[in-house]
């Protein structure tokens, strides 16, 4: 194991595009090559990338992180180096006072830059409940997320990502998180950020139920991050989340491949991977595919690439599916 070394667009087409001329693809599956060799570089990066591109999600490295193996400046740096992904996915809880930390955020961002590495977005906790029952709590959890839209503009991401915690009925909730989502939005529409809700427990697991808050919110800048694993609504009961992935698609502007287990022949064992991402694609998502392992059968690193070799040979299948389709 490799020790860390501290050194206004619509919702439903934001990041879509097509998955034509793949003949890199083709050529590569016709010429019967192993998956060790499915590598971006032998059927061409631009033709994969052209269905969607491998980001990994900080939270996949929070027991590192939290034992202070790294830190948050290092985590773009582990994040190429150790396992050759170029784009980043913060966690606000690893830098909570750098938010407004000029200095701080700069110094991330030279590193980024240097590594030829994107910062992807940035996983907002803590900051209240953007549903809060209370108008004037609401207000102020919606003015906590301000600094963390600033902080994704000057790092470059493209969103930021928030929960959609209230109290109440599920239509009273629906209500109640629909408004402080909108008034957030429309902050960080000035400042060409995306808000985006994760299925996160409770109420959010619900696929339809988080749909329709997207339908009440009607934001361009407001979406969905839909997260293979969250789909527990608690009380021990859970939501199908294959259902779970179709209804939150449409919605997405990112997508959290949760993953926990895997088996002997390197799928996850919990789920579906192809499925699910067969779903993704066919709903026109072609962004970026976040890691983010969070099992405890593997170490981290481990997780981590076992997540990247399977979600980089499903994207070889699927662009063969999607390329045929798209003719």
């Amino acid at each position: 194991m490799a020790l860390f070394v501290p050194g206004p667009i619509s919702r439903r087409s934001f990041l879509a595009g097509t998955a034509a001329a793949l003949p890199a693809v083709y050529s590569f599956a016709l010429s019967g090559c192993g998956p060790d060799q499915a590598s971006d570089e032998a059927v061409g990066t631009d033709s994969l990338d052209s269905l969607f591109r491998i980001s990994l999600a900080e939270w996949s490295l929070h027991r590192a992180l939290n034992a202070g193996e790294l830190n948050n400046l290092d985590f773009p740096r582990v994040t190429k180096e150790e396992f050759g992904i170029e784009g980043v996915e913060y966690v606000n809880s690893f830098f909570k006072d750098k938010a407004e930390d000029l200095t701080y955020l700069a110094d991330l961002k030279t590193r980024c830059d240097g590594l030829g590495v994107t910062s992807v977005l940035i996983m907002c906790d803590g900051e209240g409940a953007l549903g809060d029952p209370d108008r004037a709590a609401r207000n102020q959890a919606v003015e906590n997320h301000y600094r963390w839209v600033e902080a994704a503009r000057y790092l470059g991401c493209h969103s930021i990502r928030v929960n959609a915690q209230s109290q109440g009925t599920p239509e009273e909730q629906k209500d109640l998180a629909a408004d402080g989502l909108r008034l957030l939005s429309e902050f960080a529409d000035d400042r060409d950020i995306n808000v985006l809700v994760e299925n996160h427990g409770g109420l959010s697991s619900n696929g339809a139920w988080l749909a329709g808050v997207m339908e009440a919110v009607d934001h361009p800048r407001c979406g969905t991050l839909p997260d293979f694993g969250n789909f527990n609504l608690g009380g021990g009961e859970t939501y199908d989340r294959y259902l779970g992935m179709e209804e939150l698609m449409p919605y997405a502007m990112a997508v959290s491949a949760k993953s926990h287990v895997f088996d002997e022949a390197g799928d996850e064992s919990q789920m579906d991977f192809t499925r699910i991402m067969r779903t993704v694609l066919k709903a026109g998502y072609r962004g970026w595919v976040g890691i983010e392992y969070e099992g405890s059968e593997h170490t981290e690193p481990e997780g981590i690439r076992l997540t990247k070799a399977l979600l980089e040979r499903i994207r070889i299948d699927l662009a063969l599916e999607f390329s045929a389709s798209a003719e």
